[in-house]
């Protein structure tokens, strides 16, 4: 007998409408959506969830992971990581992301050698472990001594670091066609590749481009040759244009943005994951979490912060297609997305553009909305509550009080682990 559930919301936000929904219910049979409405019929035996308490909402989506650490404060071992060890970093962050009512996960892969995070997600897809739904991009592509490129950690010692560059960094068109299709084989979902400098990496800064033309475009024309999707770590304009131009289907950060760029995305539909957390303190002014970082990042961070500000009221108030994505690899655990939420909202971001990009727009980005992203029938059972103001409070997403994927019930939890 097909197992079934009736879900009574207080107030319903569907990722298709901007509104939040009154005396709503929705049907469920199995792991789908079979019926949203009003006082709907109740079929026999069904159970009956009362959350006419809380705001229901999509499943939220994380569209920028970086899961490979268990905590952020172990970036500066990374190097030293088996890859069994990252292998369970990633299923931990996935299981963390899950029970804060993040359902999917879009993860920018960050070393090590192996294909582990890919075996993460099959497990998780099998039932085997809970865990949020996830898209990989098994590993960052980019040239030596930029972000990507781990053995930078051990540039003082650089008969060691050469014996630890990874081998998906590197250079040439030919080694980059034969990555992609690498990538591919073992079960990339995505290809990530990296153009320009960082603020956290000790690297140059995000003002440098790493590599050549035909280096990128046949990163690009490879990946869509194998029905792959692109995107790029990117900070300057003249680089973001140049993406454009060559057809790649997506940017992350973004960060240095001007009108003219903004405008360039609206026009192409090239989506932008524009990943505020990592710059907020910086425009915030909050000195005590700036310390917290490395001497050169919060260098560069300070050096670009009147260009950091002027570029998120470009994007704020451009019509660019912004995914939801977190970016956490300092300062926060890896799997505090809600804290992008707050970023969006102080920020001056619409709560409903910034709702639509965490459910609707990052399933279309993942590839996804087909089956998950709104609430309506036909899709999958992907389901959160929340207790707290979606509307008026930036911290609203930090506190999950349900959280359904796929149609089961898992337990939720706010704890940040940070003893492991």
């Amino acid at each position: 007998m097909e197992n079934k559930k009736l879900i009574i919301c207080g107030k319903l936000f569907d990722g298709i409408k901007d509104e939040l929904q009154s005396n709503m219910e929705i049907l469920i049979h199995g792991n789908k959506i079979v019926e949203v409405g009003k006082n709907l019929v109740r079929p026999q035996n069904v159970e009956v969830i009362d959350l006419s308490h809380l705001t229901v909402t999509p499943g939220m989506i994380d569209a920028h992971i970086h899961g490979n650490l268990m905590k952020w404060q172990e970036m500066d071992t990374i190097l030293f990581q088996s890859e069994g060890y990252s292998t369970l970093a990633f299923l931990h962050t996935a299981q963390r992301c899950l029970e804060r009512g993040f359902t999917s996960i879009r993860v920018n892969g960050m070393g090590p050698e192996g294909f582990g995070i890919v075996d993460v997600k099959n497990v998780i897809d099998r039932g085997l472990f809970p865990g949020a739904r996830m898209k990989v991009g098994c590993h960052m592509l980019g040239g030596t001594g930029m972000p990507g490129d781990m053995s930078m950690y051990a540039s003082a010692n650089p008969p060691a670091s050469e014996k630890m560059q990874l081998s998906f960094i590197g250079s040439g068109p030919d080694f980059f066609r034969n990555q992609v299709r690498r990538e591919v084989k073992y079960g990339g979902d995505f290809i990530k590749v990296f153009i320009s400098g960082s603020f956290l990496s000790p690297d140059g800064g995000p003002d440098i481009c790493y590599l050549s033309d035909d280096e990128l475009r046949i990163i690009i024309n490879t990946a869509h040759e194998l029905d792959k999707p692109v995107t790029s770590h990117v900070y300057p304009c003249h680089m973001m244009k140049k993406l454009i131009e060559f057809g790649i289907d997506g940017m992350e950060h973004g960060a240095l943005m001007d009108e003219e760029t903004a405008a360039l995305f609206e026009e192409s539909g090239t989506y932008l994951v524009p990943t505020f957390t990592p710059f907020q303190d910086m425009i915030e002014g909050n000195e005590e979490y700036i310390a917290q970082n490395t001497a050169d990042a919060q260098m560069k961070l300070r050096k670009y912060a009147p260009i950091l500000k002027k570029s998120r009221e470009i994007i704020c108030n451009s019509k660019i297609k912004l995914g939801f994505g977190s970016d956490l690899c300092a300062v926060h655990q890896p799997y505090e997305s809600w804290y992008e939420y707050r970023c969006w909202i102080r920020s001056g971001m619409d709560p409903f553009r910034t709702l639509k990009s965490a459910t609707a727009v990052n399933a279309n980005i993942l590839g996804i909305d087909h089956i998950v992203g709104t609430i309506e029938p036909g899709k999958l059972a992907d389901i959160a509550g929340w207790h707290r103001d979606l509307l008026k409070d930036c911290d609203a997403l930090s506190e999950c009080d349900f959280v359904m994927k796929d149609g089961i019930v898992y337990p939720t939890s706010n704890k940040v682990i940070d003893t492991l």
